[in-house]
């Protein structure tokens, strides 16, 4: 049940990033002081939470980019240029990917995003 319950806080974050950033160019997104600062907040959000999911679960989710998650994360919390960076990247690359194997996951492995079941293993 907790697997489950992280994989969908990771995918409503990542949705929501995207929702905030649509349309978006670069330039135009590090200048937008409040949506910048709640896609920092929403990927957080994720990149904490997907810090805990399980050895088996990453295991039964292999082409998510778990240790992605985890160095943006690292950088992010360096602040500086970094931070910039590694927003735009989540923005573009990391977040969109993850949502693409979420989705793709969740049609083709049910169990991993149902409440109430036990994590893979």
């Amino acid at each position: 049940m907790l697997e489950a319950a992280i994989l969908s806080i990771i995918e409503e974050a990542g949705v929501n990033v995207l929702t905030l950033t649509e349309g978006l160019e670069e330039e135009e997104f590090l200048s937008t002081r409040l949506t910048r600062a709640e896609v920092k907040r929403q990927f957080v959000v994720a990149a904490g939470v997907a810090g805990k999911i399980s050895r088996s679960t990453r295991s039964a989710l292999p082409e998510l980019d778990w240790e992605g998650w985890e160095a943006a994360l690292r950088r992010l919390e360096q602040g500086g240029s970094a931070e910039d960076e590694v927003l735009w990247f989540a923005v573009r690359s990391l977040i969109p990917a993850t949502l693409m194997w979420l989705r793709l996951y969740r049609k083709a492995r049910p169990e991993l995003f149902a409440y109430g079941k036990e994590a893979p293993g």
